[in-house]
């Protein structure tokens, strides 16, 4: 039985992702069929022009968005883990994603001010390099710090500090401006383009063939520095590496989405736990699809729990994603 425990899993996955994809396209308002879903997609069939907007516009970029930065998001969280050598290390909770926030705020703020409009490339790039800034500030706490709660902590007060100057620099800003900024800052799939979908499409599928080209560095890595030296990997460019593709990631993420908070520490972990492994050609593409499936239900509940009302998609990640890492902290403590 063990030996098919992986293909059935994997093909339970992308089944799931199937489903919960087709029930985003069809649920909502207006409600559409599954066929008259797959004829507006695939076939010029007999079709209202309202429901071929509403799927090909609304719902389908928005399910393309949750899928791409879900999954991309899960990933980003897998390789700070590995860096790290930590299943509690992700974005979110080691301040890296407060940072990319507070770079994109910044840019916002800049070019609405002047009545310039931001494109995806503008927030991207400053996401990222919001990112690398709480990144840079991590590496330099974890020369110091060695142990794993107190650079948490330290990655909490950094997203504190991150939030207090991105609430600084609102406060100057005019009210429009905090408009679109609140808008985008409580996290959500919503209200993308195809186009949008293509930008994050491209480089989400870079970082993750680079991710898989770095699968068997990864391998060795996992059983520590030392034995990776031994088996030929260059750590001192191999490290950086993981940093670059976990912050980018993570910077195309909450570049498009917000923050969004949770996934790329327990994705990874539910993964481990159900495959039983952490053999990174299994593990890789398993959170790509477990951090994809997650955010498609978490949105998929956000906007239909109170509807017409719409949760921020980063409340229903917590809501789901904190007593998995609550989980974590207890066992490895009982683990000692």
């Amino acid at each position: 039985m063990s030996k098919f425990r992986s293909p059935l899993i994997f093909v339970f996955l992308i089944f799931a992702v199937f489903l919960a994809s087709l029930v985003s396209v069809c649920s909502g308002s207006v409600h559409i069929p599954p066929l008259r879903v797959f004829q507006i997609l695939f076939l010029h069939g007999t079709h209202s022009l309202q429901e071929s907007n509403i799927v090909l516009q609304i719902r389908l970029p928005r399910v393309i968005m949750a899928f791409l930065l879900g999954g991309g998001l899960s990933l980003s969280g897998f390789l700070l883990q590995t860096y790290f050598q930590n299943p509690i290390a992700g974005p979110f909770v080691l301040g890296i994603s407060s940072g990319a926030k507070m770079f994109v705020a910044m840019t916002m703020i800049f070019f609405l001010q002047r009545g310039i409009s931001v494109g995806s490339a503008a927030l991207v790039t400053s996401s990222f390099a919001g990112a690398i800034f709480s990144t840079l500030f991590i590496l330099l706490i974890s020369k110091k710090v060695h142990h794993i709660g107190s650079l948490l902590v330290a990655g909490i007060m950094i997203g504190y500090i991150t939030s207090a100057l991105t609430d600084f620099f609102v406060t100057f800003a005019q009210d429009a401006d905090i408009v679109n900024l609140h808008n985008w800052s409580k996290g959500s799939f919503a209200g993308f383009s195809l186009s949008d979908c293509a930008v994050s499409g491209v480089i989400i599928l870079l970082c993750v063939i680079f991710v898989f080209l770095l699968a068997k560095p990864i391998s060795a890595y996992q059983l520590g520095e030392s034995y990776a030296r031994t088996m030929g990997v260059n750590t001192k460019l191999f490290r950086p590496l993981l940093i670059l593709l976990s912050s980018v990631l993570s910077a195309c993420v909450t570049a498009f989405a917000g923050p969004v908070s949770f996934v790329g520490i327990a994705v990874p972990f539910l993964i481990k736990q159900l495959f039983q492994t952490s053999k990174p050609l299994t593990v890789i593409p398993a959170s790509f699809l477990g951090g994809a499936l997650f955010c498609l239900v978490c949105d998929l509940i956000a906007r239909s729990v109170f509807a017409p009302l719409e949760l921020s998609i980063s409340t229903v990640t917590s809501i789901f994603g904190a007593p998995v890492v609550i989980f974590m902290l207890i066992s490895r403590r009982k683990g000692k």
